[in-house]
């Protein structure tokens, strides 16, 4: 731009501070907007003082929903408070001003906590090596199929296919798709377990691995889990273990120890890292010592009481990400983990199975459960004779749900489950916030039966009405640039 001045202030020699003065003249920069799109009326802003600016910000933010102000029973996405000291630690100068280039022998406190955090992963996983590498559960997903594949690839097979359940996570087969497998489904039996005959079936020698979410997506426990790893042993095919659940086991089970060969931990879900909002998240990548040496990245070793990184060898699948990953969403998990200890991660599972429990035990005589098994971490009801009898959609009765301040739990999810509520606690709830839960679901499964339209016109009490979903549909609105 024209007349652009730059005035520095010199002290002692020293550049001590600035100032930067910007002249361009309007003409000039009009001149490079397209008429199409100028103003031609002026812009009526009206006239504020700073305090009603601030409040008017302060009133939108107050209407936003999270973890911090209200109950977020998401099933399978762990939506449970995190500590705020944790926040504090990660704000630590030393944590957030290391340049990516600072030599080892100037950020040994944040390799030792990189490598202190991947020895305590590992211990809780059960597992032989670990890779911080990964920014996301579904990037660790592929990362572990990256790896799978090295695997083969370096014993000369070319092993096509991925199993996974049709209860799975969305992200397992587009994880496996985009690595370049090809996707076989295995049967859910009519308990909501794997259907041992169709995995007997569908298990041979061109299958690359069997990608399993233990508790699954019901909320249940995998009963035939040894003879699940006795058929993919039988074909040397990888067992894959989604992390998404793996809050449900913590000091209780190892998935190491059951048998799995891979395994991706959700820091964001189980280790109490901020969940949402787009991230930044963390998802490490756990692997048995056959695997190992395909990990991506570098490696972080101890010699001579100095942490080093250290490329990994001619093996490694290379970088799946820059640097340090989310080296500040890994310092909260580490703080989560070193704060409570064995005993401390052993209670939070215990304390989230036994709220999964007693929110089940509160409603189960009112509503239809998925699953007639054990509850652990989550559980899943069914509304689709509700639905039915009442012309009521799922959407329904969740936006209802949004009336009473309250978060909807996952909706018609998993898949093989129609109009249904996915509900986890976690165990960061209190009694009293469960039993107020269960309150309001049984008030609104009466408000179903004796006034429906109350559920077809809500939520009514939010800053934001329901959109017209018919109409979104028919009349798209599509954005695209033709090149």
């Amino acid at each position: 731009m024209k007349d652009t001045n730059l005035i520095f202030e010199k002290n002692n020699n020293s550049l001590s501070s600035f100032s930067f003065s910007l002249e361009c003249k309007e003409d000039d920069i009009l001149a490079k907007i397209p008429d199409k799109l100028q103003r031609i009326s002026p812009l009526c802003l009206p006239i504020m003082s700073e305090n009603e600016v601030i409040r008017h910000y302060i009133k939108l933010s107050n209407k936003n929903y999270g973890v911090d102000n209200g109950f977020y029973p998401l099933g399978s996405c762990t939506m449970k408070y995190n500590p705020k000291i944790n926040e504090r630690i990660a704000k630590y100068p030393s944590f957030i001003n290391f340049h990516p280039y600072a030599d080892n022998s100037r950020i040994q406190g944040n390799l030792e906590i990189l490598s202190k955090c991947k020895k305590a992963l590992l211990e809780i996983s059960g597992m032989d090596d670990l890779t911080h590498s990964p920014c996301a559960g579904a990037h660790g997903e592929l990362t572990g199929l990256y790896i799978i594949k090295a695997y083969f690839k370096n014993k000369n097979e070319d092993r096509q296919f991925i199993l996974i359940p049709d209860s799975a996570h969305g992200t397992n087969p587009a994880s496996a798709s985009m690595a370049g497998f090809k996707v076989i489904t295995v049967n859910s039996n009519k308990d909501g377990f794997v259907d041992i005959d169709d995995l007997k079936k569908k298990a041979n020698n061109n299958i690359a691995a069997f990608m399993l979410t233990n508790p699954n997506t019901l909320g249940l426990f995998e009963r035939n889990i040894d003879e699940i790893v006795n058929i993919c042993t039988k074909h040397n095919i990888q067992l894959y273990y989604d992390g998404a659940n793996l809050n449900a086991l913590l000091g209780i089970s190892r998935p190491g120890d059951i048998g799995f060969d891979v395994v991706h931990i959700n820091l964001h879900k189980t280790f109490s890292s901020p969940h949402g909002g787009g991230g930044p998240g963390a998802g490490p990548i756990a692997v048995k010592e056959h695997l190992s040496q395909f990990l991506p990245g570098e490696d972080i070793i101890s010699e001579n009481n100095n942490y080093i990184l250290k490329n990994r060898g001619k093996d490694s699948i290379g970088k799946i990400r820059s640097f340090y990953s989310n080296f500040l969403v890994i310092v909260k998990s580490f703080a989560y983990i070193t704060s409570l200890g064995n005993d401390g991660l052993s209670k939070t599972s215990l304390i989230a199975l036994l709220n999964a429990n007693y929110l089940g035990k509160l409603l189960k005589n009112y509503f239809s459960f998925a699953t007639k098994d054990h509850i652990m971490h989550e559980f899943v009801i069914s509304l689709t004779d509700l639905c039915h009898k009442y012309n009521l959609s799922i959407m329904d009765f969740a936006k209802r749900i949004l009336d009473y301040a309250l978060h909807a739990p996952t909706v018609s999810f998993p898949l093989i489950i129609h109009d249904c509520l996915m509900i986890e606690p976690t165990e960061t709830e209190n009694k009293d916030t469960l039993e107020a839960f269960a309150k309001v679901l049984i008030k609104i499964l009466n408000e179903a039966k004796e006034n429906p339209d109350l559920l077809k016109n809500a939520p009514v009490n939010t800053p934001i009405k329901r959109p017209d979903e018919v109409l979104a549909a028919r009349q798209l609105v599509l954005t695209w640039q033709s090149h």
